[in-house]
């Protein structure tokens, strides 16, 4: 390991996208749901596009145009509009709130119970996700994911890519900013952290956003440690 690095005691985790498979794992739920209540509609179009207005909510929230908003409240918010623009309307408001909770029940990569676990011997791990804290650990639960700690943006009132996300991240942690290392496939988060003092690893996951979907891939020279998956992630830690 990096000389750089022999100061990391803890690992912070994005969680959708990087721990977890949000698209399939959302396609799926609507297409159950859809089944259920005889609604037909392109369940993946449907997952990219509620996706697509993850950023657009948040930011809502961060510029003061929302009060503080958790994060299953922004996806039941936005599900509406999704739902008019793929004429999927047929949807009553329980079932709404039945698929605003797809987001609870969405299928680890294969690698990354197995990575945590090798990961979990040498480091704190923890999530760090803009996911509220319930939201999580129903999350957590269904993905079998064996993080130690949960942290969430709620906790802070702040969603990432703010600063007092990751700083305060390393405050609940006990730990100073460099000896926290901020792990995710997303470069933009990673940026922010490393703009807050804490260290990055990049870890690719190419199909995040489907075949061709232009999730972010390696390399990343930025980042203090470059991975492919969790497990490699472990053996580039020595762990």
């Amino acid at each position: 390991m990096n000389a750089d690095l022999a100061g990391v005691r803890a690992l912070t985790f994005d969680v959708f996208g990087t721990a977890v498979d949000w698209r399939s794992g959302v396609a799926a739920e609507a297409r159950r749901l859809g089944a259920l209540h005889g609604v037909d509609a392109d369940w993946e179009r449907l997952a990219d596009a509620w996706r697509a207005l993850y950023m657009p909510s948040m930011n809502r929230v961060r510029s003061g145009e929302l009060p503080w908003t958790n994060f299953d409240r922004l996806h039941r918010l936005s599900l509406d509009q999704v739902l008019k623009q793929l004429g999927a309307e047929a949807f009553d408001s329980t079932a709404r709130e039945e698929l605003t909770r797809a987001w609870e029940r969405l299928p680890a990569w294969p690698d990354s119970a197995p990575g945590l676990e090798r990961l979990n011997r040498r480091f704190t791990v923890s999530t760090l996700s803009n996911g509220n804290r319930a939201q999580q650990a129903a999350l957590i639960r269904f993905a079998g994911l064996p993080f130690q700690r949960v942290l969430s943006a709620e906790d802070f009132r702040h969603y990432k890519p703010d600063p007092e996300v990751y700083l305060g991240a390393c405050s609940a942690l006990g730990l100073q900013p460099g000896q926290v290392m901020m792990v995710a496939a997303h470069k933009s988060d990673l940026r922010a952290a490393q703009a807050a003092g804490l260290q990055a690893a990049f870890v690719e996951r190419p199909l995040e956003k489907g075949p061709g979907g232009g999730a972010d891939l390696l390399p990343d020279p930025l980042a203090n440690v470059q991975a492919a998956d969790f497990m490699d992630l472990a053996a580039k830690l020595g762990c």
